[in-house]
Parts: structure tokens; C-alpha cells; sequence
């Protein structure tokens, strides 16, 4: 069965304070119309009197009923309108207005921004790693028509779909690179985090703009291992961690044992052959790279 569209239109009813002044006139009217009819009736009057209260009794009946097509829209909001079960039109702009007595003025929709937090939530990334990922979304009422009668409950339907394109999003990426060599290839949920971002609102607009919604910015405020995992994960991250440290400083103890024995040769200062060199770079290295401080011997005897 095709969805029926309903293409929004602006109202532009009438100013509410020209129709309380022309109610209250008319009340007025009718009012001292019936204490007439009331005094030519005493009078023996009785034709005019009685055809003068029925219209003033009538004529208050109707501006009783009138006094319900009053509505007022405050700042950034707005009022859907039906008649009689169809759509009448959609007030956007704030004032005192007055509208069909028999109109249905009570949906109100904000157009303001709004936060929604969305609660932090396990899922898979592509590796099949349990995480944690929480998100807010920034969004605002567009299309209040759309709103009101495309979906149930329009922030309702907002939460849902928030849930279900962060865990679709998610499941794309690594949480961290594995390998380093993707390190600068590979988009990752915690080192392209903003990117990632991007997709999700991108993705999330198509998915409600058929509740008249604009995605203005969505933000993962949460990025975690689940507790299963977590534990190793960390291991993992020292491991990476020290490792590099240990590079650099086998790197830096490189250069420095290369720079002692070439100096030493330069200078003459002692001439080692390569058995001593080796022993020598030994040493240096083990000084140099070690967790603790060397403890030095003293050979006050011949270095042979």
C-alpha cells in the first residue's frame, strides 16, 4: 500500500486580538439586547421582545463557541492544525492568532535544538572485538507536518534509529589498528573518531528525514573494550608501548657505541682489536639499555 504524503502548508489565520476586541463587542451587544427584550416583555411587547431574546440567546451561544478558535504560539514553536480529522495547516510563526472554533490546535511542536544522549551500548567492531560506544545528537524539528504525522512519536523514532546507526556504523571499523602497518591507511572508532562521526550523521539523516528532522551534529561522547576484553587489550597496549620505547633506545645505544669507538680510534687513545670491540660494544650496550644501573668493576690490572 502507498504511504500518503502530506506536503505542509503555512497558515496565516487571523490576529487574535482584532477577533477578542470584535467578541467582546458583540457580547456586549447581545447582552444589553436580551435586558431590552427582557423589559418589553414586561411591557407587553411580547412579539418583539420574545424574537429580540431568542436572537440574543442564540447570538450568545455562538460567540460562547467562538471563544475556542483562540491559540497562541510561543517563540520556536509550532501548531499543527486539523479540521475535522484532515490537515488544515501548520501555524510557524509566534503570535496571538484565531483560528476555526472547531479546529484541533493542541499539536505543539518545539522547534528548538535538542540533545539526545544516547545511552552507551555493547556492540562487535569489524575484528568481532566487543566495545562500549556512547554517542550524543544534536538535532531540531524542521518539517513539524512531517513530524506530527509520518512517524508515531518523532523522539521516539529519533532514539531508535540513533541506536541502530551507531551499531551498523561501528561494526565498519577496527577499534584500534592491529597492525602498524595500517596505522596511517586504516580508519580506526578511537583514531578517526570525528570522521567517523560524520558517517553516523550522514547515515542518521537519511534514516529520519522522514520525520521532518535535521541532524545537525552527532558526537561519540563513549569508547571503551567491554570489561571481557579489556583486561587483555590493555596488556596489548603496554606490549606495543615498550616495545617502542625499547627501539628507540636500542636505536640511541646504537649510535652512541658507534660514536664511542669511533672516536677512540680517531684519537688513538687505545687501539682494540676486533674481539675487544665486540666486548666493548657488549658492555655499552648492556649499560646503555638496561632497566637497572650497571654495576661497575674496576680491573686496576692490565685490560688484557
Amino acid at each position: 500500500m502507498e504511504k500518503k504524503t502530506i506536503e505542509e502548508k503555512e497558515l496565516k489565520p487571523i490576529s487574535g486580538f482584532t477577533m477578542l476586541f470584535t467578541i467582546v463587542l458583540l457580547f456586549v451587544v447581545f447582552a444589553a439586547a436580551m435586558v431590552v427584550s427582557c423589559i418589553w416583555l414586561e411591557t407587553g411587547r411580547n412579539v418583539a421582545g420574545g424574537c429580540t431574546l431568542v436572537v440574543s440567546i442564540v447570538g450568545l451561544t455562538v460567540l460562547s463557541i467562538m471563544l475556542a478558535g483562540f491559540c497562541v504560539v510561543k517563540p520556536n514553536e509550532a501548531r499543527v492544525i486539523t479540521l475535522f480529522g484532515n490537515y488544515y495547516g501548520t501555524i510557524l510563526k509566534e503570535g496571538f492568532y484565531y483560528l476555526n472554533p472547531f479546529s484541533s490546535k493542541n499539536k505543539v511542536v518545539s522547534l528548538k535544538t535538542n540533545t539526545l544522549n544516547n545511552e552507551k551500548q555493547k556492540v562487535n567492531d569489524v575484528l568481532g572485538n566487543p566495545i562500549i560506544i556512547g554517542s550524543v545528537v544534536i538535532w531540531r524539528v524542521v518539517n513539524p507536518t512531517a513530524a506530527v504525522f509520518n512517524v508515531q512519536n518523532f523522539e521516539k523514532f529519533l532514539s531508535i534509529q540513533t541506536d541502530s546507526t551507531i551499531r551498523n556504523i561501528a561494526r565498519l571499523y577496527p577499534y584500534d589498528c592491529m597492525d602498524e602497518d595500517d596505522l596511517n591507511n586504516e580508519k580506526t572508532l578511537r583514531g578517526s573518531s570525528q570522521e567517523i562521526a560524520d558517517s553516523m550523521k550522514e547515515e542518521l539523516q537519511k534514516r529520519v528525514e522522514i520525520a521532518g528532522l535535521e541532524i545537525e551534529e552527532v558526537r561519540i561522547t563513549h569508547l571503551s573494550y567491554s570489561e571481557e576484553i579489556a583486561a587483555a587489550m590493555l596488556q596489548r597496549q603496554q606490549a606495543t608501548a615498550i616495545i617502542a620505547a625499547r627501539q628507540k633506545i636500542v636505536e640511541g645505544a646504537v649510535s652512541m657505541v658507534k660514536m664511542a669507538i669511533d672516536q677512540l680510534s680517531e684519537e688513538e687513545i687505545v687501539v682494540l682489536d676486533e674481539e675487544r670491540k665486540a666486548a666493548m660494544v657488549s658492555n655499552l650496550l648492556v649499560v646503555l639499555c638496561g632497566n637497572k644501573d650497571a654495576q661497575p668493576i674496576v680491573n686496576s690490572g692490565s685490560i688484557y
